[in-house]
């Protein structure tokens, strides 16, 4: 009887999902030897799938779209390797702290687009700009992590793009 009075009031669910949210924890509680081992791994096999997606670019036919895939899942494989060192959950909280939140829509965005591009409206040209703003969001997202970086970086970008635009508008 108490059994049935605990799962009607819902006691019984409360229960379940502390006990997954626990198991969850206790599952990704890694030692600092075993952190290390599959911070390397992860980041390697994404360091080997970016590489191995620059080499097949120049097949015939089905180099680009290779190319795209393995390029895409290097730079996941490579986000989730800091999942290692800092635990999935830490690693998902920094992700969405206010100065790096719009750097990471930036960056899984144009993952979700790149991938989109390829297989969906089958356009590569579009495929590719998404691979570049891939790595130019992806930097942009790694240097989030070093304080004031961003801050140091991005000013002299702005004076180039403003003194070739003042020199576009004179030599006109």
């Amino acid at each position: 009887m108490d059994k049935l009075k605990s799962v009607l009031s819902g006691e019984e669910a409360r229960r379940d999902d502390r006990n997954v949210v626990q198991q969850l924890n206790k599952a990704s509680t890694l030692g600092w030897g075993t952190r290390i081992k599959g911070f390397i791994a992860c980041f390697v096999v994404g360091g080997g799938c970016t590489v191995l997606g620059v080499c097949v670019l120049f097949l015939p036919k089905i180099g680009i779209t290779l190319f795209i895939v393995f390029y895409t899942f290097g730079n996941i494989c490579a986000l989730c390797s800091t999942m290692f060192l800092m635990g999935p959950m830490k690693q998902l909280k920094r992700m969405c702290d206010k100065t790096r939140a719009l750097a990471t829509t930036i960056m899984l965005t144009c993952l979700v687009l790149t991938l989109c591009a390829a297989f969906w409206w089958k356009n590569f040209g579009l495929a590719l700009l998404f691979v570049i703003l891939q790595v130019l969001s992806f930097t942009w997202y790694s240097l989030s992590y070093i304080p004031c970086v961003r801050f140091v970086i991005f000013p002299p970008f702005i004076q180039i793009l403003c003194i070739n635009n003042q020199y576009q508008s004179t030599s006109v």
